[in-house]
């Protein structure tokens, strides 16, 4: 990386000298063309002074420039500078009537084939009739002079390179943590997740960025722990129900003859039963992780409660406080989930009646689920919402429980946008769940 900036600033760099030598170059050649233009004039000027005294010689000192010619009104070439002895008139443009100057570029002219020339004509007023005087000199080149532009690019050359050495020196500090950190993510495998990236000192975007990496490590590492925990806790569930059909199978081959196979088949039965209600809540959980989108349509809170209470076998007496026409978005057969696992939840910790409210709130719809058992501890509130959770409680009275109902439940509503949580009860536990009422 530190060479791939260094090359690109050195590319940039290259790229800006020469843009910078292509104004300076402008700019020299529009001065050195006016400071020519002018010096032709002081020439043209001076021979105005010798013209005006009299004094103008057959030949006409050129003063530093390539041709200087003076007209009469007449036309003809009263006298020019000694390249110009006895050739034509360089020039036959005047100054307009509203100036005495007039300033022109000639190429290829006869006098000077294959080059060009600035010419400058002068008027001079004469009671005889206006004379002319030409000056010419070559027009100034666009590479101006060699030894300029020899040094330009010499000092264009040492910026850059001293540009790309700064470029590789700073680059090359500021890209070490950069180094570091590489290095530290190269040796993070998924069994030593405990590595964190080392965080530079400075407070800039690479100090941001370790420690947006090690944020990310520890959600990372959390998460791998979490699925470890839930692997090992399914196994151990997934184990009972297998541990107990193998037992009651050799159980019953000790004794084939005297087997009661009627109350074994029960009993492998009731064990499959439990391992299909596990592996159901383990394929809820992971379409629910992979973040499946269910259906989301207008539900009737109310009368979905009604619905599924009434296709259930009543274990204890349930009373019904359900309001009509509280309307929620959200997917039915998942919200039914919900309330099946609450109020199985419910009944089986409930001691004779258990109590289902819907109600709006506060632009919610509410569900509440009560039993009059023991209740939860508070201490145990949001214990019981986590994976392959039961109290000691649960465990003496019903066996039955995989442990992820509840987890489901508020994993669900919060898919929704709402919230499962237990509240304050007179007696038992009081689950309420409130999801944003569809308007």
């Amino acid at each position: 990386m530190r060479g791939r900036l260094t090359l690109v600033a050195g590319l940039v760099m290259t790229l800006l000298c020469l843009a910078v030598l292509a104004t300076a170059l402008i700019g020299l050649r529009g001065l050195a063309s006016q400071y020519n233009v002018d010096r032709i004039v002081r020439v043209t000027l001076k021979t105005i002074h010798m013209l005006k005294n009299d004094q103008i010689p057959d030949v006409l000192p050129a003063q530093g420039i390539a041709g200087l010619q003076v007209i009469r009104p007449d036309g003809s070439v009263e006298s020019s500078s000694v390249l110009l002895q006895g050739k034509p008139r360089m020039a036959f443009f005047q100054p307009p009537d509203t100036t005495v100057r007039q300033d022109m570029v000639h190429c290829d002219s006869d006098l000077w084939p294959d080059q060009c020339m600035v010419i400058v004509a002068i008027r001079v007023y004469s009671p005889d009739g206006d004379y002319l005087i030409y000056a010419a000199d070559p027009v100034v080149p666009w590479y101006v002079d060699p030894r300029v532009d020899l040094l330009l690019f010499l000092g264009a050359g040492v910026i850059v390179t001293v540009t790309t050495f700064g470029t590789y020196v700073l680059v090359g500090k500021a890209l070490r943590p950069v180094d570091a950190i590489s290095e530290e993510l190269a040796t993070i495998t998924g069994s030593e997740l405990d590595h964190r990236v080392p965080v530079p000192k400075n407070h800039d975007e690479i100090r941001r960025l370790a420690e947006t990496a090690n944020a990310t490590l520890d959600r990372l590492e959390e998460a791998v722990e979490q699925q470890r925990r839930f692997a090992s806790d399914a196994s151990h569930d997934l184990r009972s129900p297998l541990t107990a059909m193998r037992a009651e199978v050799e159980s019953a081959l000790l004794d084939v003859e005297t087997a009661d196979w009627e109350q074994t088949g029960e009993a492998i039965l009731g064990s499959i039963d439990r391992l299909q209600a596990l592996v159901d809540d383990l394929l809820q959980i992971a379409r629910l992780d992979s973040g499946a989108p269910g259906r989301m349509d207008p539900v009737d809170l109310g009368q979905l409660a009604a619905t599924e209470l009434d296709r259930r076998r009543r274990r204890v007496r349930v009373i019904r406080e359900l309001q009509p026409g509280v309307i929620i978005m959200g997917d039915r057969l998942r919200l039914a989930r919900v309330l099946t696992n609450l109020l199985d939840n419910a009944e089986r910790h409930a001691n004779s009646v258990v109590i289902v409210k819907v109600y709006e709130e506060a632009l919610c719809g509410v569900l509440e689920v009560i039993d009059d058992g023991a209740g939860v501890p508070r201490d145990k509130w949001e214990h019981v919402f986590q994976r392959f959770t039961r109290l000691d409680a649960a465990r003496s009275r019903d066996a039955g429980g995989t442990g992820l109902g509840l987890a489901i439940a508020r994993q669900i509503c919060e898919g929704h946008g709402g919230t499962l949580a237990i509240e304050d009860s007179v007696k038992g536990a009081r689950f309420v769940l409130r999801i944003p009422v569809s308007r």
